[in-house]
């Protein structure tokens, strides 16, 4: 199996699909109430749905990065508000994290090859 896509959810999808684009996101898919977006490198994507409710979304959403720093940087220059810069975190990735405008937790990170071998790794099935 391959991961096809996440959906998270919105409560105003013009700001939200404005966000995600210039973060760096091609949108591929715009309705009024589902937006698809491409990652600007590999093959994952992603989508937002309108909520027609108020909804507290406890969604994290992760988005890999081998020039954190920089790609930090670049977004705070355009205006992205971060809650934490960049940090090594215990658990060897290198963090930082935003929110979208619905309240969605990004986060930003480089692991290298700890994302899927870290010193604890598991290998379990069935």
């Amino acid at each position: 199996m391959d991961l096809n896509q996440v959906t998270l959810p919105v409560s105003n999808m013009e700001e939200s699909t404005d966000f995600y684009r210039r973060m760096g996101f091609l949108q591929i898919v715009d309705t009024p109430h589902y937006a698809r977006f491409e990652c600007p490198e590999g093959n994952s994507t992603f989508s937002l749905s309108l909520e027609s409710e108020d909804f507290t979304s406890r969604t994290v959403i992760y988005f890999e990065n081998s020039t954190l720093d920089t790609l930090v940087a670049n977004l705070k220059e355009k205006g992205f508000a971060f809650d934490q810069e960049p940090t090594d975190m215990p658990y060897l990735w290198r963090e930082a994290v935003l929110h979208d405008p619905s309240g969605n937790k990004i986060k930003l990170y480089w692991a290298g090859n700890n994302r899927l071998n870290p010193p604890w790794r598991v290998e379990r099935s069935e």
